[in-house]
């Protein structure tokens, strides 16, 4: 039985992690990893969404410590995996089979998945190929890398958040294709200028993905570096790696049917919107599907976190 005091679904306490480490998974790219909790527990990862935008320690605390070997990295071009901002090499195909080089390399022969927006398409793509590997999954704010998912996002969002998306647009001069001008500025040489497009990308999604309203950021040099990697990285998937409905992650679903799994979707999530978790849910109605109905994208606010942890801590049961 876990020595952890019972959290009421509430976040775990803050956590250091006990080993840490890079894995050079091609010629290009070397990969951050980290384990926290217990050393013998049962295996869980964390998959972080973005693309491109990392891991960081409140993601350490969905996890009971006393029962979970908490395994966490950040992908390709993302947080301290270098290079960094890289979209050299950087694919779907290659994320997947990045994790099952951490997989080896960690000597985990099965392990829980945990992973919420971008983090729910790279959880499915991975037990789609590796479904013996996959003991149960926690899929938050689902995301099928499709093409109407990334319409709406670009410009379905200004129905709710137009002063928002007027800021965003306005950075590339309302442009006919605000991916293709976006994706000129933030490959652009001059480091300033894809600097300035990161951080106008970033402010724009972080400020549709709250739910309740949270204080602007105040920009800082290392902050907005993780603006530019996380925008640059979507809008190189964005433009780059869409999934044709031919080859839609639901036609898969059939090989996961056997895994315990449970969609947490916030009711409000413009990110994400419901629809397409209630796509996954209508072709995979094994798996549980929760309606966080005060929940939005972002998983730190507590309506969402609180069922995040409920998932996993239920979860437990299963090794």
């Amino acid at each position: 039985m876990s020595k952890t005091p019972p959290q009421k679904n509430n976040l775990y306490p803050e956590i250091e992690p006990y080993s840490t480490g890079f894995l050079e998974v091609d010629n290009t790219h070397t990969l951050y990893w980290e384990q926290c909790g217990n050393p013998h527990g049962t295996p869980v990862l964390f998959l972080h969404g973005g693309p491109g935008a990392g891991c960081g320690s409140m993601q350490r605390r969905f996890f009971d410590p006393e029962h979970y070997r908490i395994i966490l990295f950040d992908q390709r071009g993302a947080g301290r995996s270098s290079p960094h901002a890289s979209i050299e090499n950087n694919t779907r195909h290659a994320l997947v089979e990045d994790i099952e080089k951490l997989r080896s390399h960690l000597n985990v022969e099965k392990w829980h998945i945990f992973g919420g927006s971008w983090g729910s398409t790279l959880a499915l793509s991975y037990a789609i190929e590796h479904t013996s590997a996959v003991l149960s999954m926690v899929l938050r704010g689902i995301f099928l890398m499709e093409q109407d998912e990334i319409n709406w996002f670009l410009n379905g969002i200004k129905n709710i958040f137009p002063e928002n998306w007027e800021r965003f647009a306005s950075h590339v001069n309302f442009a006919p294709n605000l991916l293709d001008a976006y994706y000129e500025k933030l490959t652009d040489a001059d480091y300033q200028t894809a600097l300035k497009a990161g951080v106008a990308w970033s402010a724009y999604e972080s400020g549709c993905a709250s739910l309740l309203p949270r204080p602007a950021k105040v920009s800082h040099e290392d902050l907005d570096k993780d603006d530019l990697a996380i925008s640059k990285i979507e809008a190189h998937f964005f433009k780059y790696e869409v999934i044709a409905k031919q080859h839609s992650l639901l036609n898969n679903i059939e090989r996961l049917r056997k895994i315990p799994a449970t969609i947490i979707q916030g009711r409000y999530d413009t990110i994400c919107p419901t629809k397409t978790a209630y796509k996954l849910h209508k072709a995979w109605p094994e798996a549980d599907y929760i309606i966080v109905q005060n929940g939005g994208h972002t998983a730190n606010e507590p309506a969402m976190y609180r069922r995040l942890i409920e998932a996993t801590n239920n979860m437990r049961s299963i090794a």
